[in-house]
C-alpha cells in the first residue's frame, strides 16, 4: 500500500511515523560510532585525524545514504514494499524458473536477508547497552549494573512485542523530533567553540587520511561504517511511509541534525582528545536527562529492528523460502503490524547472550559491521541488474554507479573483514545458518513438488476411473488443496480408491503467492474453471504481505454463480511425511534437515485460516 498520498493532506503524520520507525537506528549512531573509529585508531585524536575521519563521516553518509538509497535504492518500488528481498522478487519473480544467473541472484538475495537477521540481533544490543553505559558518566561506579540494566531493558522490550506498537507508535515520532532536535544543539554549541572544524566537509581530508594512515585506517573505517547503521532500514521500510516522507524526513531533519553532531564531537575531540565525544558535548547538569533521552530512543531504534524482523520473516514465508510460522496480527487498522512469537524470541535470547558474552559496547561494534555491509554490497549487485532490466537504464550508467557504490563499500567491507576473529563471525554464522535453512527449503519444496507430481494422476484418469466405478456421490462440497492444477491431488484419488465416494460439488484449489507485496481482495480469485461430473478448478492468489484466506477468497465464488456456503464444505489436505534416503536430490543432511522443518511447520489449517472443525487430513510418506 502506497502512502504517496502523504504529499497531500497525510504529510505530518507520515513523517512522525517514518522518524520515529525508520530513523530509530542511523539517528542513534551517534552514540558509538565516533568514539570507535577513534578507538579502533589506536591513538588520541588531534586535530588532522579529527578532520580526516570527520571528512569520511560526511561523505560516507553522502553516498552511501543520501545518494545511494535515498536516490536510487528507493527507486525499486515493488508494489510499496521494499528490502533486499522484495528488490530479489523483482529481479526473479518466476523463482523456479531460469538457469544459474536466476540461482545466483536468489541466493544474493536470500543471503542478504540472513544477514539482516544478525543486524536485528545486535542493535537492539549495541544501542541499549551503549545508552546505558552513559551512567557511567553521572555515576561513577556504576559499571556492575550496566549487563543487568542492559537486560532489564531488553526483556521488557521483547515482551511488549506481543502487544503490538499501536498505542505507542504515536509515542516514537514525537520522541525522535526531540532526540534529533538535542543532536542538533548540542552539536552546534561545540561547533561554535571551533568552528574550523566544518573543513572537514572538503573530502580532501579523507583522503588524505586514508593516504598516510594506509592499511592502518582500515580498524578507523570499520567505526566509521557504523554511522550508516539502518541505513538499509531506509528501503526496508518503505512501504510503512512511501518515498517522499522518507527522503523529506531525511534531508530536512535528520541529515542535518547527524551532520552538525558529529562536528561537535569533532570540535570537542579537538580540544579535549580524552573526553567521551558524545557524553562530554553535554553539561553535565544535562547529562541525566541525556541518558534517559538516550535510552528511549536506542529502545526506538531496536523497536524498529525486531518489527523489521517480523516482515522479513513473513515475506520469506509468503515467498517460499522459509516453513509456515505463526504470524499474529496486532492491528486491525494497520496490515503491516505483526507479531512472529518464535522470532521474537530467538530474538531475545540471542540479544541477551550478545550482552552477557560481549559485555561492553565497544565489543560488540567489532561485532557489528560485516553483515550490514555484506547486505549492502549484495543490495548494490541486485540493483544493478534491477536497473538494466526494469529501468532500462545504458550499460554506462549501470556500470558507473555500481562501481561507484561497490568501490565504496568494499572498502567498508575491507575495514570490517579485520573484525570476523573478534566478534564478526556471529553475525556471519547466524546469517549462513539462516541461508542454510532458506535455500534449504526453497530447494526442498521444489524436490517434494516433483514428486508429489510424478505420483499424482492426471484428471483424465480421474474421471475415466469415476465414469467406470459410479461411486456415491456424497452431498456438500469438497475443497482439495492441490499445488499442480494439472494434477488430481492424492487425497481425492484416495478417497475414491479406498472409500468409494466422490463429492457432489468438488473444488481443485491451487493457491498461487505472487512476487508483488498484496493483491486486491476482489483479484484473489484469479481464474476459475468448470470441468466435467461437477469438478472445478480454482485459482487464488496472494502477495507476498497477504495473509492467504482461502475461505474469504472462495465466497467470490458467489460472483460467479457457483454455489458456496462455507457450512457446506469440507477441506480435504494432503500431509506429507518426508522420508531422507540417499536417492538423487539433495545431500543427505540437507534432506534430513528439510523433513525436520517440514515437521516443525505451521499446520496448513491455521495457515490458509481454515475452520478446523471443516478439515481432513490424509497423510502420506514420501521418500526424497
Amino acid at each position: 500500500m502506497s502512502h504517496e498520498s502523504g504529499k497531500d493532506g497525510n504529510l505530518r503524520p507520515l513523517l512522525l511515523g517514518a522518524l520515529g520507525v525508520v530513523f530509530g537506528d542511523i539517528g542513534t549512531s551517534p552514540l558509538y560510532s565516533m568514539s570507535e573509529a577513534f578507538h579502533a585508531a589506536g591513538h588520541d585524536p588531534n586535530e588532522a585525524s579529527v578532520l580526516g575521519v570527520l571528512s569520511l563521516v560526511v561523505w560516507t553518509l553522502i553516498l552511501v545514504v543520501s545518494v545511494k538509497y535515498l536516490a536510487f535504492v528507493l527507486r525499486a518500488d515493488n508494489g510499496g514494499e521494499g528490502g533486499i528481498l522484495a528488490l530479489m522478487a523483482l529481479v526473479v519473480p518466476k523463482p523456479r524458473e531460469g538457469g544459474f544467473a536466476t540461482r545466483m541472484f536468489i541466493m544474493a538475495g536470500l543471503f542478504g536477508a540472513a544477514l539482516l537477521y544478525g543486524d536485528g540481533v545486535i542493535t537492539p544490543a549495541i544501542s541499549v547497552i551503549s545508552a546505558v553505559e552513559g551512567v557511567g558518566q553521572i555515576a561513577p561506579g556504576s559499571e556492575p549494573y550496566v549487563i543487568p540494566i542492559t537486560i532489564g531493558i531488553l526483556a521488557v522490550l521483547f515482551s511488549m512485542q506481543s502487544r503490538g506498537t499501536a498505542r505507542v507508535g504515536a509515542l516514537f515520532g514525537p520522541v525522535m523530533v526531540v532526540w534529533f532536535a538535542v543532536l542538533a544543539v548540542l552539536g552546534a554549541v561545540n561547533i561554535a567553540a571551533r568552528p574550523s572544524v566544518l573543513f572537514a566537509f572538503w573530502p580532501g581530508y579523507g583522503v588524505t587520511f586514508l593516504i598516510e594512515h594506509g592499511w592502518a585506517a582500515l580498524p578507523v573505517l570499520g567505526g566509521v561504517f557504523l554511522v550508516t547503521t539502518g541505513g538499509e532500514a531506509l528501503y526496508a521500510d518503505m512501504a510503512h511511509f512511501g518515498k517522499y516522507p522518507i527522503r523529506l524526513a531525511w534531508f530536512g531533519l535528520v541529515f542535518p541534525a547527524l551532520l552538525i553532531n558529529y562536528f561537535g564531537q569533532g570540535a570537542l575531540l579537538m580540544g579535549d582528545p580524552h573526553v567521551h565525544p558524545f557524553y562530554g558535548l553535554a553539561p553535565k547538569w544535562l547529562l541525566g536527562p541525556l541518558v534517559v533521552l538516550a535510552t528511549m530512543a536506542t529502545v526506538i531504534a531496536s523497536q524498529a529492528l525486531i518489527s523489521g524482523a517480523f516482515s522479513l520473516t513473513r515475506q520469506a514465508v509468503q515467498l517460499g523460502y522459509l516453513p509456515r510460522i505463526r504470524v499474529e496480527h496486532t492491528s486491525a487498522e494497520e496490515i503491516g503490524q505483526i507479531y512472529v512469537p518464535l522470532v521474537n524470541r530467538l530474538l531475545f535470547v540471542s540479544c541477551v547472550a550478545l550482552v552477557v558474552a560481549f559485555g561492553s559496547s565497544t565489543r560488540l561494534a567489532a561485532a557489528y559491521g560485516i553483515a550490514v555491509v555484506s547486505t549492502m554490497l549484495l543490495t548494490s549487485v541486485l540493483f544493478a541488474v534491477y536497473a538494466r532490466q526494469r529501468l532500462a537504464w545504458p550499460w554506462v550508467a549501470v556500470v558507473g554507479v555500481t562501481t561507484m557504490f561497490l568501490v565504496v563499500e568494499g572498502g567498508f567491507l575491507a575495514a570490517n573483514v579485520e573484525k570476523i576473529p573478534h566478534g564478526g563471525w556471529f553475525p556471519l554464522a547466524l546469517g549462513a545458518l539462516l541461508f542454510t535453512l532458506m535455500i534449504t527449503w526453497f530447494d526442498g519444496r521444489l524436490l517434494l513438488w516433483n514428486h508429489i507430481r510424478e505420483r499424482s494422476v492426471p484428471y483424465e484418469t480421474m474421471v475415466k476411473r469415476i465414469r467406470d466405478d459410479q461411486p456415491f456421490r456424497a452431498r456438500r462440497t469438497a475443497v482439495f488443496m492441490t499445488a499442480d492444477a494439472d494434477r488430481i491431488p492424492q487425497a481425492l484419488y484416495r478417497n475414491l480408491v479406498h472409500n468409494q465416494v466422490v463429492h457432489e460439488r468438488v473444488l481443485l484449489v491451487t493457491v498461487h503467492h505472487e512476487a508483488v507485496p498484496r493483491v486486491p481482495r476482489e483479484e484473489q480469485l484469479e481464474s476459475v474453471q468448470a470441468l466435467e461430473l461437477g469438478f472445478w478448478r480454482v485459482s487464488l492468489r496472494f502477495g507476498f504481505m497477504d495473509d492467504p484466506n482461502v475461505p474469504r477468497a472462495l465466497a467470490l465464488l458467489k460472483q460467479h454463480a457457483i454455489p458456496w456456503e462455507l457450512e457446506d464444505c469440507t477441506f480435504f489436505l494432503g500431509r506429507e511425511t518426508v522420508l531422507a534416503t540417499r536417492l538423487p536430490g539433495m545431500a543427505l543432511w540437507r534432506e534430513h534437515l528439510f523433513a525436520l522443518l517440514t515437521d516443525n511447520a505451521q499446520r496448513a489449517t491455521s495457515y490458509y485460516e481454515l475452520p478446523p472443525a471443516l478439515v481432513v487430513e490424509f497423510g502420506t510418506q514420501i521418500e526424497i
